[in-house]
């Protein structure tokens, strides 16, 4: 899931398509939702605050609603539950630490 934040050009295209993928069996499966908060839902937390902020850095938006409806419901409504809104790191310094990083790894 990393690769399409570290490549650029074609081969973050390439990148990209693999995360869709990803996405895509994610969505397909359901792995994510329900009525309470379960083992699937933090193991997938990650989206949240890591994707999201990869996404803004490079431009490149996976998780959109038309595409993928069931996970972005399941985004929204999971960093809007009190127990995950209140234990998320800061957003200003995880964006700082991926720009960080995608600048070395591009350079």
């Amino acid at each position: 899931m990393w690769d399409f934040f570290i490549k650029v050009g074609e081969e973050q295209e390439k990148a990209t398509k693999t995360c869709l993928e990803i996405l895509k069996t994610i969505e397909e499966h359901g792995l994510c939702g329900g009525d309470a908060i379960g083992l699937a839902d933090l193991i997938l937390g990650w989206v949240i605050h890591i994707l999201l902020p990869m996404e803004t850095i490079t431009g490149i938006k996976l998780i959109e609603a038309e595409t993928f409806p069931s996970l972005h419901l399941w985004l929204e409504n999971f960093s809007e539950s009190p127990a995950i809104k209140e234990n998320l790191p800061d957003m200003d310094r995880v964006m700082e630490f991926f720009k960080k990083t995608r600048e070395s790894f591009i350079k």
